[in-house]
């Protein structure tokens, strides 16, 4: 947005359903010059880390928000100045005159009618004027204000969840608004209950009210709500860190999905050797031709996909009352990022039209995106189904957490060469060695048996174990 000859940079829309970002870091200082698309700043919503390319080539006049600060899409972060340009002048507030507000028609009435009853010396009568408090402010849940506060959609459907009056929140953004910062923190602390409205003062010389009929039994008062915990302190040894806005939205999520789905885990054991096999064959002629590394994750994906269409409630969701199920696989992947302090889960949409070659290069695609942070907020969103793939660390066994609303996630693990029985040419049961893997499928219980997660790992590892040449 330009002014002038100066160009805003605004906090950017990052997805329908974002309405805040935080600062994470600044790329260039005040003074520093900057080019038209070169990387100013970087961002986290509770979607997507991303960086912000600059709007225009100048010299970035001036830094508005802080970093580690959050504010509402559109909110000014900064100033770009063409080169040369003086920097602006501190804008001068004028005074403002301080004036009696009018007092509203009905209270001038209300004065006239007092001073015309006044006795002689200014008395004033025995009867006092009962005033109507002012209705309390009532939150909305659709990011609208609050009260003085504006409440974004995050924060609203935390609350909604929660059970908590935002009014009762103590804010630190900007105006005194409740960011997801304060209501997480609130929550953790223990939300109390909204107070009750306060009774209407009585006049004086007001008459007797009848007397009430006999009430029921007041209930048991709720237990106090849990004290506040003291800020943390770093003891002899240790070091405190903030929580990345990252960090915050991954724990709220992870606990929001074990609060809302009965996790289960079931797990199999896959021999790999004909997919080992086939590997090597095309890992030579992949990276010549297409620079790509055809790796057990590619081949475990696009397996997994044609298997879920067996299956379509581990590819489906509960919705209220409601099973989804649908004709395509829209496949997220878990991919790790800042040395393990961080985790986003980009998504390869209709995943069930890629071949192997094509999930290969897909796959390849979105992590390095991700770890460049040049994704954008529709990379990680309308996921159907997730797979994990810990096992490239050497893991064995886990049992992931799932991604609300999906139904399923399937966890990949180390591929580890041991003793194995199988049959040989005569019919008989011999030791040979093969290239063992590990899969779990976590399910949502409410929505997947355990037999049905039984029969979806059978069949995908018929699939990996007699995988040929015309599978991929």
């Amino acid at each position: 947005m330009a002014t002038g000859t100066l160009v805003d940079v605004v906090m950017p829309q990052m997805g329908v359903s974002v309405s805040e970002g935080t600062i994470t870091k600044w790329i260039k200082s005040e003074g520093e010059a900057v080019e038209a698309d070169e990387t100013l700043l970087e961002i986290s919503t509770d979607k997507v880390d991303t960086e912000v390319p600059s709007p225009a080539s100048g010299v970035v006049q001036q830094i508005l928000v802080p970093e580690g600060e959050t504010v509402e899409v559109g909110t000014k972060l900064a100033v770009i100045a063409p080169e040369g340009a003086a920097a602006p002048a501190p804008a001068e507030t004028p005074a403002e005159p301080v004036a009696e507000e009018a007092p509203e028609p009905a209270t001038q009435e209300a004065a006239a009618e007092s001073a015309a009853a006044a006795g002689p010396e200014g008395e004033t009568p025995t009867a006092a004027t009962v005033e109507t408090p002012a209705p309390p402010a009532v939150s909305t849940p659709d990011g609208q204000e609050d009260g003085a506060r504006f409440v974004s959609p995050v924060v609203a459907r935390i609350a909604a969840e929660h059970g908590v009056d935002v009014a009762q929140v103590p804010g630190t953004g900007r105006g005194g608004r409740v960011t997801k910062k304060d209501i997480l923190g609130f929550i953790e602390s223990g939300a109390a209950a909204a107070p009750a409205a306060p009774e209407a003062p009585v006049a004086p010389d007001a008459p007797a009210a009848a007397p009430a009929p006999a009430a029921a039994p007041a209930p048991a008062p709720a237990p106090a709500p849990a004290p506040s915990p003291a800020p943390a302190e770093a003891q002899a040894g240790e070091t405190l860190e903030a929580m990345s806005a990252m960090r915050r939205g991954i724990a709220e999520h992870m606990r929001r999905s074990l609060d809302t789905s009965a996790h289960v885990t079931s797990a199999i054991e896959v021999d790999m050797s004909k997919v080992a096999a086939l590997r090597q064959k095309l890992k030579k002629e992949y990276q010549a031709a297409y620079g790509v590394n055809p790796t057990y994750l590619a081949f475990v994906a696009r397996a997994a996909v044609e298997t879920l269409k067996d299956y379509p409630w581990i590819n489906g969701e509960l919705r209220g009352d409601s099973i989804v199920t649908r004709n395509f696989v829209n496949l997220g992947f878990a991919v790790e990022l800042a040395d393990g302090k961080g985790l986003i889960v980009p998504v390869i949409k209709n995943a069930e039209t890629l071949n192997l070659l094509g999930i290969a290069k897909a796959i390849a695609d979105i992590a390095a995106r991700a770890r460049d942070k040049k994704l954008l907020p529709e990379d990680v969103q309308g996921g159907t189904f997730t797979i994990t793939n810990p096992g490239g660390y050497g893991t064995f066994h886990g049992t992931p957490v799932i991604s609300q609303p999906q139904a399923g996630i399937l966890g990949t693990y180390a591929v580890v060469k041991r003793p194995w029985v199988v049959q040989d040419e005569m019919g008989e049961d011999v030791i040979a060695i093969r290239s063992i893997m590990n899969l779990t499928l976590t399910y949502d219980h409410r929505l997947v048996d355990g037999a049905l997660a039984g029969r979806f790992l059978r069949d995908l590892r018929e699939r990996l174990q007699t995988w040929g040449e015309s599978d991929y």
